[in-house]
């Protein structure tokens, strides 16, 4: 029932947070990965990223992938002028209008990489996730994440933007966390990896069937004309009671 949560970034494989979290007994245990290139690119390229996601999952025998990124374009007749559901839904800073429309449009390089991405995964076996449809033995699958939200409905203060978190903001919120949540870490996360955490608590209420700790905002993921669609964002939610895993059989 491990969980992969990636904060994903366009520029630099140096902005990239990664936490992987598994379910114990009673809390969470949570480690952080550091990325440096992949590919032989100092540049993320949408394939290599996807193949190091599904190659750390695999390693961690995780069926579930969270990505901080939208994961497709948004349908025509949503009844939306700019975004998706899950955005409006959400208020997320950035609205993923139909392909190749985006606002802000400082945004749209960074779109187009994620839902790339989510699409380089789906060619790999890891498609987007409709949380109603998925079957009970839990087959690999994708879903988008969104941080600020998961602060948000928490209701912890929202980490400050990169630029402007100190030490303290960083270490306060995951002390919150720890304190909340029972988490065991073997060191603290910085800024992108503690995104990926908070994000990605509520992969493993997911993974454990705990309807109560998980919302899944949107619609379900669908193509139209030969282009993905909408989507969930799942986010996690109070309250949250640490419960025991399942066994792990031989």
């Amino acid at each position: 029932m491990t969980a992969v949560s990636v904060d994903l970034a366009y520029k630099s494989y140096s902005d990239f947070g990664v936490a992987i979290l598994e379910p114990l007994e009673v809390g969470v245990r949570c480690e952080f990965l550091e990325l440096t290139k992949r590919g032989g690119s100092v540049d993320p390229a949408p394939a290599a990223v996807a193949e190091y996601c599904i190659e750390l999952c695999e390693k961690h025998s995780a069926n579930l992938l969270l990505l901080d990124g939208p994961q497709a374009w948004k349908d025509p007749d949503n009844g939306l002028e700019h975004s998706r559901v899950c955005e409006r839904l959400l208020n997320t800073p950035a609205k993923t209008g139909v392909p190749g429309h985006v606002k802000p449009r400082n945004y749209a390089p960074f779109v187009i990489f994620s839902i790339t991405v989510f699409d380089e995964l789906a060619q790999r076996g890891w498609p987007r996730l409709d949380p109603q449809a998925r079957g009970p033995s839990g087959s690999p699958a994708a879903i988008e994440s969104f941080p600020l939200g998961a602060w948000r409905a928490l209701g912890i203060p929202v980490l400050p933007a990169k630029r402007r978190a100190s030490v303290t903001d960083v270490r306060s919120r995951f002390q919150t966390l720890c304190d909340t949540h029972l988490l065991r870490a073997s060191a603290e996360p910085n800024h992108d990896q503690l995104q990926a955490l908070v994000a990605g608590l509520a992969g493993v209420a997911l993974e454990q069937r705990r309807n109560d700790a998980f919302a899944a905002v949107g619609v379900a993921p669908r193509v139209r004309d030969g282009v993905w669609r909408e989507g969930y964002i799942l986010n996690p939610a109070q309250p949250w009671q640490p419960v025991a895993a399942s066994p792990k059989h031989p």
